[in-house]
């Protein structure tokens, strides 16, 4: 049976990783799960269940799909719009770690193990991490976590930290007591440096929120902690998928075993007003990617990317 949730929707107006500002909608939403029954639907109709009081419409997000969908049109009273159609990454946890290992090149695998190495190595010849996944546990891990999350770029720019709220740490706790949640911590001498927080969903663990230390980046800590969170899921046995969710990213592709084509599908209300919020959207998305596309021509985008996530500061751009 369908689960559909009232929430508030924002839709965000960004200039690439920045947002200008964003407008809420009260909508019925629904998160479609990895399973094996998975299927890609042609043409996306207004799901046949009736609005809420307060409701202006539905969304549907991770929707697989069988191809590249209009942006905007009308359907039978709403307006479907579609603000992201992705390659939605996943790894399969049901082969064993071995074959895992062996869908990387060799290459990829020697330059995955050198990491491992050397940060073995930086931190005085073992590397020091810990699974976080009862009820007891999920405080600790919330604390180490926003200890690291403070310092991220996506905290302090774009407001993505793990949340900072006694409603979130109860809903981990809660979790932790279904055994539907993991979380990874990385250690420097005892000092957090990277975390990967994993709530279940069904069978699936979901990667919901990576962090680390801006001045631990030239170690690779996301990278190894990455590692040694999937190499654990795999030897448990317990989850069928850990799912990338929604946004492409080398890092999410370097790991992956599958990709599904999907979307983020929005039924509102055919009023004028939803009209021009939407064409709005889509016209700040549209400039968005002509900006962007024109710094990354004119070899400007890692420059001024990473002038908004270090303040300015000098530094080289190293996969995490």
């Amino acid at each position: 049976m369908i689960s559909w949730q009232l929430n508030q929707v924002p839709l965000k107006f960004q200039l690439g990783d920045l947002t200008l500002f964003s407008v809420a909608l009260a909508m019925q939403t629904r998160l479609d799960s990895l399973s094996d029954e998975t299927r890609a639907v042609e043409s996306p109709a207004c799901p046949g269940v009736p609005l809420e009081r307060g409701s202006q419409g539905f969304m549907i997000r991770a929707l697989p799909v069988a191809g590249e969908l209009p942006r905007l049109r009308a359907i039978d009273g709403f307006l479907r719009y579609v603000p992201l159609q992705y390659g939605h990454c996943y790894i399969d946890l049901r082969m064993s770690f071995d074959e895992y290992q062996n869908k990387f090149s060799s290459k990829t695998r020697a330059t995955i193990k050198r990491k491992l190495r050397k940060y073995a190595e930086h931190c005085g010849g073992q590397i020091d991490w810990k699974t976080f996944a009862s009820p007891h546990e999920m405080r600790d891990f919330h604390r180490l976590a926003r200890e690291v999350s403070r310092k991220t770029y996506q905290e302090r720019l774009l407001d993505a930290g793990i949340p900072d709220t006694e409603e979130f740490l109860r809903e981990m706790e809660e979790l932790a007591a279904a055994g539907q949640v993991r979380g990874y911590v990385l250690f420097d001498r005892g000092r957090p440096v990277s975390y990967l927080y994993c709530p279940g969903r069904d069978a699936t663990l979901v990667y919901a929120y990576l962090g680390y230390d801006p001045a631990d980046m030239q170690h690779s800590v996301g990278t190894v902690l990455q590692w040694l969170a999937v190499q654990q899921m795999f030897e448990e046995g317990i989850f069928k998928f850990f799912d990338f969710t929604e946004g492409q990213s080398d890092h999410k592709r370097l790991f992956a075993t599958h990709e599904l084509r999907c979307a983020n599908v929005i039924f509102v209300r055919r009023t004028l007003l939803n009209t021009l919020l939407l064409r709005s959207h889509w016209g700040m998305d549209r400039l968005s990617k002509w900006l962007g596309d024109s710094l990354q021509a004119m070899g400007l985008k890692d420059w001024v990317r990473r002038r908004l996530r270090f303040g300015g500061a000098a530094t080289t751009a190293v996969s995490p």
